[in-house]
């Protein structure tokens, strides 16, 4: 079974984050700064060692590597950022296909969403837009990404290179010539052919984009059933909400803006974690494409705050059982040898494998005996030093 880990590069500086969030801005910022929002909110989560790595270093790479094959992650799935030949936070994936000693399977995932300010505000700022016109952008993507798909390294598919657009149903009717046209280029550079998937992320196939063109739907988890019955955590009490109105109208203060400015009234999304997972494994693959998905746990907060996204009662038992389940799931009822895993390292939206002050290495530990007991474990490596850059 081929667990296959999304990896967040954003764990280094840029000047586009420095100049739009202050400087020396990575991840870790929001995670530091995150607070509990209501009782039994475990905020903020720590590395453990204090380990806020700096993905500019190679050794982290190495060390992250070392510990994914371990507990059997079969390989990452990272993020790659590109606006029409602006690059952002490519320096880590460059520096993982440059050493080759790093011997660790891996796909690139076109994160094509517009980069927006609507994690900090709900003002949705684009910074950086998504244009898909340029037919000679698309060329000059394809070379770009032709080395990482070239790489030994490259996850394949019958011998073919995987390439994941997290939303395809973005892109408009240009999608079938974009990707017709990578595989012309893919076939003048010796390829028989790419294999592509989408990430789906609604769960939601009428939204009428053609997905001819892919092999794989790929169930973006738990996001994919966040639509199913949830409850709402009031961060305001609505009575005082209802008496501040009074007195703002009595000093004359405009009470919608007070309102958006304050966040009066915001409340954080509470999923049960059993619940979350449960609904996942139950239902089943969507389409003949399906792949499935897993996650650790959700905890949007460190980012949004109070427009969080919170699955709720996670211990690293329960994602033992809940992972070995859709690991079975995944081999009988969607006939794949592979399921992505929300995350390897989305620290300030609460998806981690890696280990933390709470639980130490005992979510990495669940895994390996997730895949243990379903006779799909991969890997058998020396043990080597945990935790130690």
């Amino acid at each position: 079974m081929k667990i296959i880990a999304y990896y967040l590069p954003q764990f280094h500086s840029i000047p586009e984050n420095d100049e739009m969030w202050g400087k020396d801005f990575t991840e870790w910022t929001n995670v530091k700064k995150a607070k509990p929002l209501f009782e039994g909110h475990q905020q903020p989560v720590e590395p453990l060692n204090d380990n806020y790595y700096n993905l500019l270093n190679v050794d982290v790479i190495k060390w992250q590597v070392n510990l994914a094959k371990k507990y059997g992650i079969y390989g990452f799935c990272f993020y790659h950022y590109w606006y029409n030949g602006h690059l952002l936070l490519e320096k880590p994936i460059e520096l993982f296909l440059a050493d080759k000693s790093i011997d660790f399977p891996f796909c690139i995932c076109w994160a094509n969403h517009d980069w927006t300010s609507s994690w900090a505000d709900k003002e949705f700022r684009v910074i950086y837009k998504q244009d898909y016109s340029d037919r000679q952008d698309w060329d000059e993507h394809f070379y770009y990404l032709l080395p990482y798909i070239k790489d030994d390294r490259a996850i394949k598919i019958n011998g073919n290179p995987l390439i994941v657009l997290y939303d395809a149903a973005g892109i408009p009717q240009l999608i079938n010539a974009m990707l017709d046209r990578w595989q012309v280029l893919a076939q003048e550079n010796g390829f028989h052919r790419l294999e592509f998937a989408y990430q789906d992320i609604k769960g939601d196939l009428t939204l009428g984009f053609d997905d001819s063109r892919f092999t794989f739907d790929i169930e973006y988890q738990p996001q994919y059933v966040k639509g199913f019955a949830y409850k709402k955590h009031p961060i305001r009490n609505y009575m005082v909400a209802f008496y501040a109105k009074k007195i703002l109208d009595f000093f004359h203060i405009d009470y919608k803006k007070y309102k958006k400015k304050s966040k009066m009234g915001e409340s954080v999304t509470i999923v049960d974690y059993d619940d979350a997972w449960e609904k996942t494994i139950s239902m089943g693959p969507v389409t003949s494409k399906s792949i499935p998905g897993a996650f650790v746990k959700v905890d949007t907060t460190p980012r949004i705050q109070n427009r969080g996204f919170v699955t709720l009662g996670m211990t690293p038992d329960k994602f033992y059982k809940h992972l070995k389940a859709q690991i079975i799931n995944c081999r009988e009822s969607y006939k794949q040898d592979m399921l992505f895993m929300f995350a390897w390292n989305e620290w300030a939206e609460g998806a981690y494998l890696e280990p933390d002050k709470q639980w130490g290495y005992s979510v990495l530990e669940a895994v390996k005996k997730a895949l243990e007991d379903t006779g799909e474990f991969p890997f058998h490596f020396e043990e080597d030093d945990q935790g130690k850059i």
